[in-house]
């Protein structure tokens, strides 16, 4: 498949992916709602007015979904709770609704999904695919966002929902908010795991995905080695040459600040790469010294 249709293209994740797919010789296009704005090629859409130029999906031979408002950019109002829901599942129903019109429909749909599926804080056990929901706000948010692209199977299109971790790039991101302080810190008790994975293991995931016709379902995209807060926080402090504090960020201070928003921070999951790596997936950056090293230096 050459050429690929991405939904949220100018974010952190959408341009490593499309830097990568333009290298290995992949055509891609974006759906944006300003096209005119970007050099990259980008067809028309707007999910709020449920509008869609139709030549996007008949240019396209795949398509990776990555369309979402940010969960951590700002505050959980109730009318941000809805804005993040609406922004996964009224989009993905946008393009199922319109793929289902096409004589010729693009043969692989690979969305983003999250950890969060499982929960804000699932303590200390490996979580694997086929561990139950979690009952939480991000919770029900992924499972509907999963339940909206489980519909393509019924079009006779592959589908691969990648279940992502925390995502370290020194472009923005978690990693870049982490160090934002004038010193570094645990959050909480620090001992919340954090199942991370590098930026271009993402891309590259993504990529696998799409190459890979047995690559079907739900996949953990984290990396081999989650570790906890403050490993996390003491390792990237060391990697940037900023001082750290081995003394936790209260967890009462943080729900102050961010309301329900500090559940997400202070709790953690310890998520299993086995089913993807069990595709032959090969990471360049399974440790995170290694991937730390990468991002810093």
């Amino acid at each position: 498949m050459k050429k690929i249709l991405v939904t949220g293209g100018s974010g952190l994740i959408g341009r490593r992916i499309t830097d990568l797919f333009e290298k290995e010789g992949k055509e891609v296009a974006w759906l944006s709602r300003s096209p005119e704005k970007y050099d990259q090629k980008s067809f028309f859409w707007d999910p709020r007015k449920n509008e869609l130029d139709p030549e996007a999906l008949i240019w396209c031979e795949a398509i990776i979904h990555l369309a979402g408002e940010g969960v951590a950019d700002k505050r959980w109002t109730e009318e941000r709770k809805k804005e993040i829901l609406e922004s996964r599942v009224l989009t993905t129903r946008l393009l199922f609704n319109e793929i289902k019109k096409l004589e010729t429909k693009p043969g692989v749909f690979i969305s983003a999904s999250a950890v969060g599926y499982y929960g804000m804080d699932t303590g200390n056990r490996l979580i694997y695919e086929g561990d139950p929901a979690g009952s939480d706000f991000l919770a029900e948010v992924v499972k509907k966002w999963e339940s909206e692209a489980k519909q393509f199977y019924s079009l006779g299109i592959r589908v691969v929902k990648l279940r992502t971790g925390i995502v370290l790039s020194s472009d923005g991101g978690a990693l870049v908010a982490m160090m934002k302080p004038p010193v570094a810190a645990p959050l909480g008790s620090g001992r919340q795991y954090m199942s991370w994975i590098h930026i271009a293991d993402l891309a590259r995931m993504y990529y696998h995905a799409l190459e890979n016709a047995g690559i079907t379902g739900i996949y953990n995209a984290v990396g081999p080695v989650p570790v906890n807060n403050k490993t996390l926080t003491r390792k990237a402090a060391k990697y940037h040459n900023k001082p750290y504090v081995n003394i936790g960020v209260p967890g009462f201070a943080l729900k102050i600040a961010l309301g329900e928003m500090a559940e997400m921070l202070l709790g953690g999951s310890r998520v299993s790469n086995e089913k993807i790596a069990g595709t032959g997936f090969q990471y360049l950056y399974p440790e995170l010294n290694q991937a730390l090293e990468n991002l810093y230096r």
